[in-house]
């Protein structure tokens, strides 16, 4: 539900409570610096959690295979480089999860209208929050838990499934929470529970979590959410106000949080409540 902004060298305070670090230079051309390898907790392509793609000639060829590996070229282009989140971004039908008529754009990198002044965020955030998530995780042996705080059309929870073991993603939008629900039933996909409700309050039966993300901005992180971490575990959020950067929160221990900043983004504000 987000698009990227343009990068402004000032960096937005945050107001959540927890020592911040120094945080990451911006990103301002396409043509990044290698990050640290990490191994995904689960990759699509090593666990086939996701089902070889059907034939896709219906789409008259404008969302075949071949123009997904295009997109993840261009993915590389602007610096996204964990190559299992690639390797997720390359499988998930993205033109699934948009209406027909947007299908010729669909692996465009920009975000598309999905009803209720909501948006399907464009491929570059999606591939670059969850990047993030794992980037911060550091290596891991042992199954994750990730929560995502607004389902939108159901396209990131998708990819999501690729990249962890157990994925619980809540909408408060009723008639977005049936459009998920319709988009990500095809796929068959095991390990993704939808739900309806506020994402700030509901979920903490499944709790806690090893990866919370939001995809709504606010302002700061309530601490509802963050008392769902793992500890180790890390929570990723377009947070500020005027600007709103990706921000990382990480339990160092029960009471310890870190936070480092990242790319300016531009999401919906989060809304509690349903609707």
């Amino acid at each position: 539900m987000a698009v990227k902004g343009p990068v402004k060298p000032t960096q937005q305070g945050l107001k959540i409570g927890v020592k911040s670090t120094a945080s990451e230079p911006p990103r301002l051309t396409p043509k990044w610096g290698a990050g640290r390898p990490v191994k995904a907790a689960v990759s699509a392509a090593d666990k086939n959690i996701w089902p070889r793609p059907e034939s896709e000639s219906s789409h008259l060829g404008l969302s075949s295979e071949r123009t997904r590996v295009r997109m993840v070229d261009r993915l590389r282009e602007q610096g996204i480089r964990h190559e299992p989140v690639l390797a997720v971004m390359r499988r998930v039908p993205r033109h699934r999860f948009v209406d027909e008529a947007l299908a010729s754009r669909a692996y465009e990198d920009t975000a598309l209208p999905i009803g209720h002044q909501q948006t399907i965020s464009q491929p570059y955030v999606v591939a670059r929050v969850i990047e993030l998530a794992l980037n911060a995780l550091g290596p891991v042996d042992r199954p994750l838990k990730a929560l995502e705080v607004g389902a939108g059309c159901g396209y990131q929870a998708a990819v999501m499934a690729g990249c962890f073991h157990q994925v619980v993603s809540i909408e408060r939008i009723r008639a977005l929470y049936e459009l998920a629900r319709a988009n990500l039933q095809p796929l068959k996909l095991s390990n993704v529970k939808l739900t309806y409700g506020d994402g700030l309050v509901a979920g903490q039966d499944d709790a806690p979590y090893d990866v919370i993300v939001l995809s709504a901005g606010m302002s700061q992180v309530p601490q509802a959410l963050l008392s769902q971490l793992t500890v180790g575990g890390v929570l990723v959020a377009p947070l500020g106000e005027a600007d709103q950067r990706l921000t990382t929160v990480v339990r160092e221990t029960e009471s310890t949080f870190t936070t480092k900043t990242f790319d300016v983004v531009r999401y919906v504000p989060i809304l509690r409540g349903t609707d």
